[in-house]
């Protein structure tokens, strides 16, 4: 059974730091990329950042660009949002997801919620003026 499991969320000034991580178990995603959503209360989940399969390639929606960083460790089953200069904004349950049907390109970064298989339970980051 695949479970990804999100980690970091908090409680955090504007202009804080915070780093959330996500442990895969189940099955290995060193071949699928896979990348971070958030929902905040009565908006849809979006997209935030996304890593192509070998850590390569990354998007990021235009919110967070230069302020957000994706990571990934395949050797660990992982993938990290570094997260800088939060904003009130930012505020919403954030969710790890994973890719795995289909073949995937060193290029291919998904931002579409149906291109991901699996997703996480969240974590609740909270941001306050």
């Amino acid at each position: 059974q695949v479970h990804l499991v999100e980690s970091g969320g908090g409680l955090v000034q504007a202009g804080d730091s915070l780093r959330l991580s996500c442990a895969a178990s189940g099955r290995t995603f060193s071949s699928y990329p896979m990348g971070w959503f958030r929902q905040a209360p009565g908006k849809e989940r979006e997209f935030v950042a996304a890593v192509s399969w070998n850590g390569g390639n990354t998007d990021y929606v235009g919110s967070v660009k230069g302020r957000f960083t994706i990571s990934r460790d395949n050797a660990k089953n992982t993938v990290s949002l570094q997260m800088n200069s939060l904003k009130p904004e930012d505020t919403a349950v954030y969710y790890c997801a994973a890719t795995w049907r289909g073949r995937w390109s060193a290029q291919d970064v998904p931002v579409k919620t149906y291109e991901y298989a699996y997703w996480g339970q969240g974590t609740q980051v909270t941001v306050f003026s």
